[in-house]
């Protein structure tokens, strides 16, 4: 053991102290060696104190690196990840208005895609112009909630706006603007119309085929696609092509569209609708077809055969009536004659009779 460890053994170290002097510090130093043991365990305890405080630290890192780890083992892979989406571009804003002179008026707005539509109402007013009057508006006869508004007079005429966002076929249909219930002006939303569809309807026979057309004006856009449906009593289903039923047929053009049907049966008898298709909406038209047997138009004509005959036999009949009667009317009237001869005739008769007895 070093002077360094234990202070009190320096002069020990070095030689310079008596026997009993060294004895003094001997039990001294041994003394100091048992309290050192003594406190070893002590230390020994708050070494293990510091080291389960340090781990008691550790714990909630080491329970975050498991849940990781475990995510990674159990997590599925669904694919790989999609792209993210483009931020949707707002929608184009244009304008509609009209300018009223009388009481009511109705405006058509064709739309093929969606926007925001700022609708402009304009009413140059009775014949008394109040300063003021109560403005609103309605959708497809429905009051827009939280339209009405106090509508001032300017420049000798009442100015009624509003914007609608217009995103698909649900929201298109007629939006009115009112000028306190005396004036009103209708704009019909809606997509380009088909124009040629056939009022009469189509009229083939069982067996042959035929050929349904729908056709846009030349003056409105083009749809970008056609669809075709049948009338089936409670609403319509879509008529769909396919290499194994040869059924159907639909060719689309520009601006023109055409469904075949092949083998015609009675059943094919119905509605048929077309339906020209735009991004705001569909416009649909109806076409209707009949479907015939040969002999059909051949009822006509047996009918009429049928009238000739009954009334050819009729006559015949009659005819024959009245000759017997004739005839039986002849008849009688002979007999007649032969029983009311006057008195002369019967004597004469009788004198004539008896001078051929008397030649005799």
């Amino acid at each position: 053991m070093g002077c360094r460890v234990i202070p009190e053994l320096r002069h020990f170290c070095s030689g310079g102290v008596d026997g009993r002097e060294r004895r003094e510090l001997h039990d001294a130093a041994s003394r100091e060696s048992k309290e050192r043991s003594s406190e070893r365990p002590a230390r020994r305890e708050d070494t293990g104190r510091i080291t389960m405080s340090a781990v008691w630290k550790q714990l909630p890192f080491h329970i975050l690196l498991l849940l990781i780890s475990c995510r990674h083992i159990y997590t599925k892979t669904t694919g790989p990840t999609s792209p993210p989406l483009d931020p949707i571009s707002p929608l184009p804003t244009i304008e509609r208005s009209y300018v009223l002179k009388g009481k009511n008026h109705t405006e058509r707005v064709e739309l093929l895609d969606p926007v925001n539509l700022v609708l402009t109402c304009t009413w140059a007013g009775g014949e008394n112009k109040a300063l003021n009057i109560t403005g609103y508006w309605k959708k497809d006869e429905n009051e827009v909630e939280n339209s009405r508004v106090t509508v001032q007079l300017e420049n000798r005429q009442y100015n009624l706006n509003r914007s609608f966002s217009i995103v698909g076929e649900k929201n298109l249909g007629n939006y009115s603007c009112v000028f306190g219930n005396e004036a009103e002006i209708k704009f019909v939303l809606a997509a380009p119309q088909i124009g040629e569809v056939r009022d009469k309807p189509i009229v083939s026979y069982v067996g042959d085929s035929v050929v349904i057309t729908c056709k846009m004006e030349e003056n409105k856009p083009k749809p970008k696609t056609w669809n075709w449906f049948k009338a089936n009593g409670t609403g319509k289903e879509q008529i769909v092509t396919s290499e194994e039923h040869h059924k159907y047929g639909i060719k689309n053009e520009e601006g023109k569209a055409k469904l075949l049907i092949h083998n015609l049966t009675e059943d094919d008898s119905g509605s048929y609708y077309c339906g020209a298709v735009y991004a705001i909406g569909t416009t649909m038209g109806r076409v209707e077809l009949k479907v015939i047997t040969f002999y059909e138009p051949l009822k006509p004509f047996i009918a009429i055969l049928v009238e000739v005959v009954i009334l050819v036999a009729a006559i015949l009949l009659y005819e024959k009536t009245q000759s017997k009667k004739d005839y039986t009317a002849a008849g009688n009237g002979a007999s007649d004659q032969t029983n009311t001869q006057s008195p002369g005739e019967n004597n004469g008769s009788e004198e004539s009779s008896s001078m051929r007895q008397r030649k005799v």
